[in-house]
């Protein structure tokens, strides 16, 4: 079952639309409201417990079906900085370009979302 949403999906696209205008000068509330709708968006499209993603200090999201685990640190684990989760997260970078730039922290035979990015189109985030 995929988690339950915290952010209005509408909400989550205009403050992805906003960052997406001004990725400089959005302020943090909206970077973080950003980031929390694209996490849920990946935990909606791809539900299950065994790859953890991570984006702090703004929010993490447990998907992939496979193995669970439920205590300590993850097996699989991906972790980025905002900008880079949301230059993933709308296609403008290549998950292979962001492990090659040393942009992501992963960790696990299971952590790989290159089959699940981008999960918005740069096109339907208008500017």
């Amino acid at each position: 079952m995929p988690p339950r949403r915290r952010t209005d999906p509408s909400l989550g696209l205009a403050a992805l639309a906003a960052w997406r205008a001004d990725p400089d000068g959005v302020d943090r509330s909206t970077r973080g409201t950003a980031v929390r709708y694209t996490l849920e968006e990946l935990g909606a499209r791809a539900p299950g417990r065994s790859v953890e993603v991570r984006v702090p200090p703004f929010g993490a999201v447990q998907c992939v079906e496979g193995p669970t685990h439920t205590r300590g640190t993850p097996p699989n684990v991906v972790e980025a900085d905002a900008e880079t989760w949301l230059r993933l997260a709308v296609g403008e970078l290549r998950w292979a370009e962001a492990l090659a730039e040393g942009r992501l922290r992963v960790s696990g035979i299971r952590a790989r979302l290159d089959g699940l990015l981008p999960l918005v189109e740069a096109t339907e985030v208008t500017r």
